[in-house]
C-alpha cells in the first residue's frame, strides 16, 4: 500500500497501512497535532486505539485517566472507553496510531481532506458525513473539543 495523507480538523494523518494491507487486524496512521489540537470527546466501540509518541507532548484523557505522555511513552484506549486525545506541549506533537481491528483509516479516506502539498483546508471536513462514517465505523461523538470524558475539566 502506498501512504496516503489528510488534513482531518487541522492535524495531518499519513495511513501507512489499512484493512486492505492488515487483512482488517489494524490501522497505522501517523499523526501531526499542532499546539493546541484537541479531539472531539468520542468512543470507539469495535476498535482500541493505542497512541505512540514520537515527538511532542500528548495529553490523553480515557475513562478516569489522565496520562501525559512524550517521546517513546504510549497509552492504549480499549474498546468502548470515552476518551479525547490533545497536543498539549509547546508545539506540535507527532505520534503514531494503531486502531484494531481496522476502521479508522476507512473513516479518514472518506471524509478527510487530501493533503496535496498546499496549506492545510480552511474548510472542515463535511460534519454530517462524519457523524454518519462515524457510526458506520461504531465511533460515538460524545462532545466537541474541549469536553472530557467523566466531567473532568481541562487542565486537571
Amino acid at each position: 500500500m502506498n501512504e496516503r495523507s489528510y488534513w482531518f480538523f487541522g492535524s495531518r494523518l499519513t495511513v501507512f497501512a489499512d484493512a486492505q494491507a492488515t487483512d482488517g487486524r489494524y490501522d497505522l496512521i501517523e499523526g501531526w497535532f499542532p499546539a493546541g489540537a484537541r479531539t472531539p470527546l468520542h468512543r470507539h466501540n469495535r476498535f482500541l486505539e493505542q497512541l505512540y509518541v514520537l515527538e511532542g507532548e500528548f495529553t490523553v484523557w480515557a475513562g478516569e485517566r489522565k496520562m501525559i505522555l512524550h517521546a517513546g511513552e504510549s497509552a492504549t484506549i480499549p474498546i468502548g472507553t470515552d476518551h479525547c486525545i490533545a497536543a498539549t506541549g509547546p508545539g506540535p506533537a507527532r505520534g503514531l496510531v494503531v486502531a484494531s481491528p481496522s476502521g479508522f483509516a476507512h473513516l479518514l479516506s472518506e471524509v478527510a481532506t487530501p493533503d496535496t502539498g498546499g496549506p492545510p483546508p480552511t474548510e472542515p471536513p463535511d460534519v454530517a458525513l462524519f457523524e454518519r462514517l462515524s457510526a458506520e465505523v461504531g465511533d460515538e461523538i460524545l462532545g466537541p473539543p474541549g469536553t472530557l470524558p467523566g466531567g473532568a475539566v481541562p487542565g486537571n
